[in-house]
């Protein structure tokens, strides 16, 4: 390679760690990403309350109206009336009770749509993990606030 071509490259890289640097920093900094954040780890804190309680009602509030519930191998779950569905599946069916969800990352700008990323937990009535996994949520804003707009999950289990 040419000196000149090493240089022109040098300071290409040098321009695109700068500008991922800066952009970094802007999304640090962005008030609208740390609301989003907030009210992403206010609704995450309550959502298992609904399985502890047996309160759809709870659950159902966390999702959009017109979110989908991407079940592993089933067909997607849709809107409130799917949630409703989820809700009385994990209840009754699997036993669900509780369970903990760690955010790792949420990606956006906070202003219609955020991603978040993470892992969760689920606990039964004796207080027992029973499966574990990791998760990404596209969240929307709506006029209720921030609720889950797209669901996708999966089990780290064979079961």
């Amino acid at each position: 390679m040419k000196p000149k071509h090493i240089f022109i490259a040098m300071q290409l890289i040098a321009a695109v760690l700068i500008s991922s640097n800066s952009t970094a920093q802007k999304l640090k900094d962005n008030p609208d990403l740390a609301a989003a954040k907030k009210a992403i780890a206010a609704s995450n804190n309550i959502y298992f309350q609904s399985f502890a309680k047996n309160d759809s009602s709870i659950f159902i509030d966390r999702y959009a109206e017109d979110c989908l519930i991407l079940v592993p191998n089933a067909p997607a779950m849709k809107g409130h009336k799917g949630a409703l569905e989820f809700f009385k599946m994990a209840y009754t069916k699997i036993g669900l009770r509780n369970g903990k969800f760690i955010t790792t990352d949420v990606f956006g700008d906070g202003k219609e749509y955020v991603t978040e990323q993470g892992v969760w937990q689920s606990f039964n009535a004796a207080g027992e993990m029973f499966d574990n996994g990791k998760f990404l949520v596209l969240w929307k804003k709506t006029p209720k606030g921030w609720k889950m707009f797209r669901d996708s999950f999966s089990s780290d289990n064979n079961k």
